[in-house]
């Protein structure tokens, strides 16, 4: 054991740190989120894991920002497509200039912002920094674009990467980040503190003795953080109002031979003829919710046909989909955002991450799709810290789908569990829940 352990600490130099000392952090943050900008740029290279509505905008462009006025340069934030508007609009609020550009020729010195899209146009370009802004996109270890994104930005000096905490049982999407930030190869980890299960599975569980030395790496270039007394601070206002789920079964009526009553499905393609043919039912039982309230509504959906019946059902909807041109998705969702718009019908994949909606508080699912990750962020983009309403979600399904919803609900539970052991494991060895402890040495 001994020698095992010093084998892992002579592997963590490969985390060599080239951070610096802050100085003059915007007056605009909070103690917590002030804190982890301090931390994260004595780290130069670092991850920040904050939940919905804690701040991520604020906290990466005060240290894009804390890069240009040190180390002067270019640093380049690179997020989904309306994010980009959103994030310079909330620049200016904050007192900081950013120069949104489709490619290197608009770049200036200072913070810039695109969006993932237009990652080709910056090959080659010269940057002090690099923000990955909802940087779970690196999730797929197999994926196009998290190879280019590793490649890319391979010899960039100061890296920084913000999202939501990431799913805690998805060790791929840590050791992406990982290797984005330069602190250790994805395989290299799976090799040092995992075990593989063998088959065609591709599931990877922790070593029983290198637990604790897992999330102690770990959190020596993450930090984690769901409200502010994960870190030792007061929650004041961050503070979630209630939430209710609701679900609403539709009788689909379809027959099911050799059955005396209907069951739930628990095939997959069971479940997905349940949702195609019944697409005009749960579009009528929302819109009809919608039609008779004076509410704005945010309304999720994963078919075109569903959405494009929601769309002709509610008189005074937008529709967002995947073909439209990227200035009709920008005018949507930030003109639902502004209040231009009261029904915005889309799907998880083109919205589900990183906008801010905090003035709806209806939401409805038409039908669902077996991702946690993709239910939870369409939720969070209204239930979030600074929403002041108990936010009422509608979850409208056949009575095939039912199988899915409890899916659903069975990996909220489990992530939780190991989420709640993750945040423990990380406050801890991160040492930011003080703020003399943050004075310690970036490693």
């Amino acid at each position: 054991m001994a020698d095992y352990q010093e084998f892992l600490a002579r592997k963590r130099e490969v985390a060599q740190p080239c951070g610096f000392e802050p100085e003059n952090l915007n007056p605009f943050l909070f103690d917590f989120q002030r804190d982890i900008v301090k931390w994260a740029c004595r780290k130069g290279r670092a991850a920040i894991f904050a939940d919905c509505g804690m701040g991520k905008t604020i906290m990466q462009l005060s240290w894009a920002d804390q890069i240009c006025k040190s180390k002067g340069g270019r640093v380049l934030i690179v997020a989904p497509l309306a994010v980009s508007a959103q994030t310079c609009r909330e620049g200016q609020m904050f007192g900081i200039e950013v120069n949104r550009c489709r490619t290197a020729a608009d770049m200036v010195d200072g913070i810039n912002i695109t969006n993932y899209e237009m990652l080709d146009h910056f090959e080659g370009a010269e940057l002090s920094g690099v923000v990955l802004d909802e940087s779970s996109i690196l999730k797929s270890y197999t994926g196009a674009i998290r190879n280019q994104i590793i490649s890319m930005f391979k010899f960039t000096q100061f890296k920084l990467a913000c999202t939501a905490t990431p799913s805690p049982n998805d060790f791929m999407e840590l050791g992406n980040h990982s290797e984005f930030l330069g602190v250790m190869d994805r395989t290299e980890m799976l090799a040092m503190f995992f075990i593989h299960d063998g088959g065609d599975t591709s599931k990877w569980r922790l070593k029983g003795h290198a637990s604790g030395i897992f999330w102690d790496w770990v959190a020596s270039w993450a930090c984690m953080i769901t409200k502010p007394s994960d870190l030792g601070y007061d929650d004041g206002d961050f503070e979630l109002p209630p939430l209710d789920v609701q679900t609403h079964i539709i009788d689909s009526g379809l027959s099911q031979e050799g059955r005396l009553f209907a069951v739930t499905e628990i095939t997959l393609s069971a479940q997905q003829k349940a949702r195609r043919d019944t697409v005009q039912l749960k579009a009528d039982a929302i819109a009809q919710y919608v039609n008779s309230s004076d509410d704005s509504w945010l309304i999720w959906c994963d078919l075109n046909a569903e959405s494009e019946h929601l769309a002709h059902s509610i008189p005074d909807a937008i529709e967002v989909r995947g073909s439209d041109t990227n200035e009709h998705k920008e005018d949507a969702m930030l003109g639902f955002a502004d209040g231009k718009y009261r029904v915005l019908v889309t799907k998880p994949s083109i919205a589900g991450f990183g906008m801010n909606w905090q003035h709806c508080h209806k939401v409805a699912f038409c039908g669902m799709s077996h991702s946690y990750e993709q239910f939870y962020q369409a939720v969070r983009r209204c239930w979030r810290f600074g929403q002041r309403c108990p936010v009422a979600v509608q979850v409208v399904m056949a009575n095939e789908e039912r199988f899915v919803f409890e899916n659903i609900v069975r990996k909220g539970e489990n992530v939780k569990k190991m989420l709640d052991c993750m945040i423990a494991n990380c406050t801890i060895n991160t040492n930011l829940n003080k703020t003399a402890k943050m004075e310690d040495t970036y490693m």
